[in-house]
């Protein structure tokens, strides 16, 4: 038995495959080995425990879930109060009402109040979302009384680390009132109860705060597993594409479309070494590791998983153009089985089809693990081995492996060796050598739409595949695929009223629109509210995809895409082309409803020849389910008053008895994150970035919960978000300064409260200054606040009174050239002189950088969410004492609107 003593001494040394320990062992002492090894196969050859890698697709399914199983999911739910959601799932609308939770600290008091904390942490972009999966009680553990043995409210925490009993990877009883529940069984239980839009909702927010995203979700009560290809499709990413000749340049699209290598991490029986830690530090460029994937040493993580086994997560690498930051020149994805694959061998035999290597982490490889992987003869994908061997049976594990590596085809290089004693850098740059030399390598590369197309092979389901998502999809294809020229109503305004004059009279009476814009309207005519939903998110796509085909312009040299100082566009740059989307077919139905009701005013056209009457219920419906509608014009940045009055009449009728509205708007210079400020504030879908962002006003309705409608003192909150406003020397020159002052006026002026996002704490923009002047001549006092966020990661101190009354006094140098043309008699005005102004009340809030780190690789700062939530408490907390002006209702926001 020499051989296995050196073989433990050369493996405790820190050798990282088993070639360099081969090597060292004598020949006749591997003779030995090899004779012992030969005995122990003969005992193998005679086990009836067999693994089939074939077909058989339902009995393995099937043996996923044990009969417990089914129970303990139901339990969970129960404990979590999401059991009432199976049959009616929570829909987004329900995630995103305004409550009295919503101006409070999120601290769950009972395990009902999980689901719900997790969700607004997740809204609100906060990077520590994971984190809350502990009830805490009202008082602290120290000041509460000792309690009798019978009383079992007696809330009692609950630490594995303490508890040397506790295994991470064993079911145990389940979780208690008072013990912390796993994030990755809070995350399932929530999957399972919501509905499409909610999921894709919860991943496209996890994506923002870097999390990793579940691409396979579990489900033992139904005895089945989803690939989620639906909830990822929204998630839209931006990394570096270097091209293959020339310059690189700035690629986005949605996570499901291109097609990178796949390494999927994967654990047999037991392992000694975290995947998930590994994972995180394999995707970590710097010595901080980012915690992408969640794993038992964070705070939290050690409770164990009670429905989360079976989970596959995904989460990717993307290039920035940096290289001292970028560890691959590409994307590359990276894939995590939660569970032992024994157990769940159909999530296995998926990640083998669609990876370009699995990883494999075990401590031991008997004859079980050796009939479980030699199953996998034949297949294309190249496994790696990372063993920690326990002392008594590493010259076992040597031995079976030397007869799986031919089975497999592969050789000693392909094994790795990590014990408490190996550097954990040297060993995590091994490992990053190796991912890159196979993605360098011919090797598979799929994208997730195809390995949707393996997993439905497998028997898998796949969330897209339903009847209502698939109709929706063909109506879109039909829309898409038409000429998008046919939108002719759009564009100069002072030819449009005589050219939709010409539209109706040449139209087709009889049969209303043609072509494609009638194909949209089929579309939303869609009796089910839910494929009607599918129809819009497919649109949005859709339309993205069709502007991708077109022509573009030379990519930016990295240096351009940066911000520019004070975020702010040039006034001198050419207008880049507006890309198609769903403003433009709705600003088309908006001018047929203009154009018919003029034509009906004036006499030409009866009542009963209305064709376009129902147009503001079709749009209404839109803004119930969450989409942006435009308010004001971002061609002519003018107000379709008749359009706009009749959605209102809608919205009006539909809400009845709660129709007390709150209206809350942002203004400001691009680049300075309102758009980016309201999502996260509400959870609001307004279009983003420098490509996508709004050119007029578009606006979202915002429930309260009935629950907290008396105490806010509204039922709706109505949130606009408008295009950025001109900045820089040259902005009161030409005619657009001067539609943009009428577009902030009448914003301003229809609000309760105004948000002014400001690239300069000494710069307001010049068409807001002109918009203050003029509504305090007509008497209105507006309520505002000032947000200057910090673009630069240039640490800034919390709001001081010298900071407000410096930009209240001392007024920039283009505030000044706008505030001189509209001097009064005692010369300058500053923002100070205005009757509404207090510089005792806090109006200038300062909001960290957005993104902790460079992108794409970089996480929302937590920062940041943190500015934001108080933010958020602070308008409600006005808005419920009446500091903000009166709520209204919908007529008074009718006539409001004329007036203006």
């Amino acid at each position: 038995m020499a051989s296995s003593g050196i073989e433990v001494e050369l493996l405790v040394r820190g050798h990282s495959d088993v070639g360099e320990v081969a090597r060292e062992v004598k020949a006749s002492e591997r003779g030995t080995a090899m004779a012992i090894a030969d005995l122990e196969w003969r005992e193998m050859e005679g086990d009836d425990c067999e693994f089939h890698y074939g077909d058989g697709t339902n009995e393995a399914q099937d043996s996923d879930f044990p009969t417990v199983e089914r129970s303990r999911l139901q339990d969970m739910l129960s404990l979590l109060g999401l059991e009432t959601y199976q049959v009616q799932k929570l829909s987004l609308q329900d995630a995103l009402q305004i409550s009295s939770d919503s101006v409070r600290n999120w601290a769950p008091q009972a395990p009902r109040d999980l689901p719900w904390t997790f969700l607004r942490k997740l809204q609100a972009l906060n990077a520590e979302a994971r984190n809350s999966t502990t009830v805490v009680p009202d008082t602290p553990p120290d000041a509460r009384p000792v309690e009798k043995e019978s009383q079992v409210e007696e809330i009692v925490y609950w630490d594995t680390a303490e508890d040397i009993s506790a295994d991470i990877y064993s079911f145990s009883e389940l979780p208690t009132p008072d013990t912390p529940v796993n994030p990755l069984d809070l995350l399932c239980a929530l999957l399972l109860s919501s509905d499409s839009f909610l999921q894709q909702e919860i991943v496209l927010k996890m994506s923002l705060c870097q999390f990793a995203l579940p691409l396979i979700l579990p489900d033992s009560e139904n005895h089945g597993h989803t690939f989620l290809l639906w909830a990822l499709r929204g998630v839209m990413r931006t990394w570096w594409a270097q091209a293959p000749r020339g310059v690189g340049g700035l690629r986005e699209d949605s996570v499901v479309l291109p097609r990178a290598p796949t390494f999927a991490f994967v654990r047999m029986e037991v392992s000694s070494n975290s995947k998930s830690q590994l994972l995180n530090a394999l995707l970590s460029p710097g010595h901080k590791q980012r915690d992408c994937f969640w794993h038992r040493d964070l705070s939290v993580g050690t409770s164990p998983r009670e429905i989360a086994d079976g989970l596959v997560e995904i989460s990717w690498f993307l290039p920035s153009g940096r290289e001292d930051l970028d560890l691959f020149p590409e994307p590359v994805a990276f894939l995590n089985l939660r569970g032992d694959i024994g157990s769940h061998w159909l999530q296995f035999k998926l990640l083998t089809e669609v990876s370009s290597a699995v990883f494999i982490l075990t401590d031991n490889i008997s004859r079980k693990e050796y009939k479980l992987l030699s199953s996998m003869k034949g297949s294309a994908t190249k496994c790696y081995f990372i063993l920690s061997p326990c002392r008594g049976k590493r010259n076992t594990n040597l031995r079976l492996l030397g007869r799986l590596l031919p089975v497999l085809r592969v050789d000693h290089s392909h094994v790795l060796v990590k014990v408490s004693s190996t550097d954990s850098a040297r060993f995590v740059h091994r490992l990053r050598s190796i991912v890159a030399h196979v993605a360098r390598s011919p090797c598979r590369r799929l994208s997730l739409e195809d390995m949707a197309h393996a997993a439905r092979k497998l028997g898998l389901r796949v969330d897209e595949d339903g009847e209502e998502c698939q109709r929706a999809k063909g109506r879109m294809e039909r829309v898409t695929g038409a000429t998008m020229g046919v939108l002719r109503l759009q564009g100069d305004p002072g030819g449009t009223g005589a050219q939709v004059d010409r539209e109706l009279r040449q139209a087709p009476w009889a049969g209303g629109p043609a072509g494609v814009l009638q194909d949209f309207i089929t579309g939303l005519g869609s009796p089910s509210p839910g494929e009607k939903q599918y129809f819009l998110r497919w649109m949005e796509w859709g339309l993205a995809w069709a502007a991708q085909l077109r022509p573009r312009q030379p990519p930016e040299p990295a240096a351009a895409l940066r911000a520019k100082p004070g975020g702010a566009a040039d006034a001198s740059e050419p207008s880049r082309p507006e890309p198609l989307g769903l403003e433009h077919f709705l600003r088309e139905m908006g001018q047929l409803y203009e154009a018919e009701t003029c034509l009906v005013e004036a006499g030409k056209l009866s009542a009963g020849q209305r064709r376009f009457a129902h147009f503001p219920g079709l749009a209404l419906e839109l803004l119930l389910m969450g989409l942006p509608l435009e308010l004001v014009d971002g061609t002519t940045l003018s107000a379709p008053l008749r359009w706009v009055t009749g959605l209102l009449k809608e919205l009006h009728a539909y809400l009845g008895r709660r129709s007390r509205l709150v209206v809350l708007s942002a203004l400001g210079v691009p680049g300075t994150g309102k758009s980016t400020l309201l999502n996260t504030m509400f959870g609001l879908r307004f279009a983003t970035g420098r490509a996508r962002g709004p050119r007029g006003a578009f606006m979202q309705l915002v429930t309260v919960a009935e629950s907290f409608s008396q105490d806010l003192g509204c039922d709706h909150i109505l949130v606009i978000d408008s295009g950025g406003l001109i900045a820089g020397a040259l902005a009161t020159a030409g005619g657009r300064f001067e539609l943009e002052v009428s577009l902030a006026t009448l914003i301003m002026g229809l609000s309760n409260v105004t948000v002014v996002t400001l690239a300069d704490t000494r710069d307001i923009p010049p068409a807001v200054l002109q918009a203050f002047l003029r509504l305090e001549k007509a008497g209105h006092m507006p309520s505002y606040q000032f947000v200057h966020q910090n673009l630069h990661d240039v640490p800034v101190p919390g709001p001081k009174p010298r900071d407000r009354w410096w930009l209240l006094e001392q007024p920039g140098d283009v505030s000044r050239v706008t505030i001189q043309a509209d001097k009064q008699a005692d010369g300058l005005r500053t923002l100070a002189d205005f009757a509404f102004c207090d510089p005792e009340k806090l109006h200038i809030w300062h909001i960290p950088s957005l993104w902790h780190g460079v992108p794409p690789m970089a996480a929302v700062s937590l920062g940041y969410s943190e500015a934001i939530f108080e933010l958020k408490r602070c308008l409600l907390e006005n808005i419920r004492n009446g500091l903000s002006n009166p709520n209204r209702s919908v007529q008074q926001l009718i006539e409001l609107v004329r007036r203006l």
